[in-house]
């Protein structure tokens, strides 16, 4: 799922079809919108602050990248960030699809006021996965170190380097 060059976008979209169609089938046969879960915005709010910080915890780990900072920070602090922000992309991905079935089974009935406050609801959590997403995404990105370019460093001395031959 996680390749050497981190979580793939098209991996994103096929988890969020995925979940998706798989939550909108269950959720129909349970009793549709009626069936729904009940959230409110104080779900909103936490994953806010969730892309929030797994924001932010990348930003020392692009400074120490870019030689800006001269707080060095250690290795484990810096892998520990990459898979972060690729759990929060992977997660978020699947919570997209989650509240866009969601959204989906509560369309049908936007024209009742009680169903509409509802949709509004699933529609900010919708908006803040895909936020939760980006910022996994961006941070993963923060954190990507490139390859050396150049001809590979030679460590190790030539067998023959200044000794003759049988000598």
């Amino acid at each position: 799922m996680v390749s050497a060059k981190g979580v793939r976008p098209q991996t994103l979209v096929t988890i969020a079809l995925g979940v998706g169609a798989l939550a909108w089938v269950l959720l129909r046969l349970s009793g549709g919108a009626q069936a729904l879960p009940t959230v409110g915005w104080s779900g909103v709010v936490l994953l806010a602050f969730m892309a929030a910080g797994v924001y932010w915890a990348g930003i020392p780990v692009q400074k120490m990248r870019e030689g800006s900072t001269h707080r060095p920070i250690s290795p484990l602090r810096a892998a520990r960030t990459l898979v972060l922000a690729q759990a929060a992309a992977l997660a978020g991905s699947a919570l997209v699809g989650w509240y866009a079935a969601q959204a989906l089974l509560l369309l049908p009935d936007v024209d009742i006021e009680s169903q509409r406050g509802r949709l509004w609801v699933m529609l900010g959590h919708l908006a803040v996965t895909l936020l939760l997403v980006l910022a996994g995404m961006l941070t993963q990105r923060k954190c990507r170190v490139d390859p050396p370019t150049g001809p590979p460093p030679t460590t190790l001395p030539e067998p023959n380097d200044g000794a003759a031959a049988g000598a």
